[in-house]
């Protein structure tokens, strides 16, 4: 089993920052990636940004330029530093984990809202 936590959403002003940042324990050896999804009301949840194990990133094109994804050094700790926020960012932010074979995991979401 794996858990994910999650921590550093908020409420935030347009142009303002934010740093999620998410930490997976239990069984966690040979992960995949790890990444962050985002679902606003009445929308589909969708891939923000994700970092795979050998180090490549992706990032969906309307976050480019604004969010960087990073993990730490033992790589079962996932960041997503969120600069220049906007009102359309608003959303819970889920921390995902992907296994090569076998699934993945979330975390339980973390509120982030863009108002001024």
């Amino acid at each position: 089993q794996v858990q994910l936590v999650e921590s550093g959403g908020g409420l935030v002003q347009p142009g303002g920052s934010l740093r999620l940042s998410c930490a997976a324990s239990g069984s966690v050896f040979g992960i995949y990636a790890m990444g962050w999804y985002r679902q606003a009301p009445e929308k589909q949840r969708e891939l923000v940004a994700d970092i795979r194990s050998s180090g490549i990133t992706n990032y969906a094109d309307s976050v480019k330029g604004r969010f960087t994804i990073s993990r730490g050094n033992a790589k079962n700790t996932v960041y997503l530093q969120i600069n220049n926020l906007k009102p359309e960012d608003t959303a819970v932010y889920y921390c995902n984990l992907k296994f090569p074979v076998g699934g993945q995991y979330w975390g339980q979401g973390t509120q982030v809202t863009v108002s001024s």
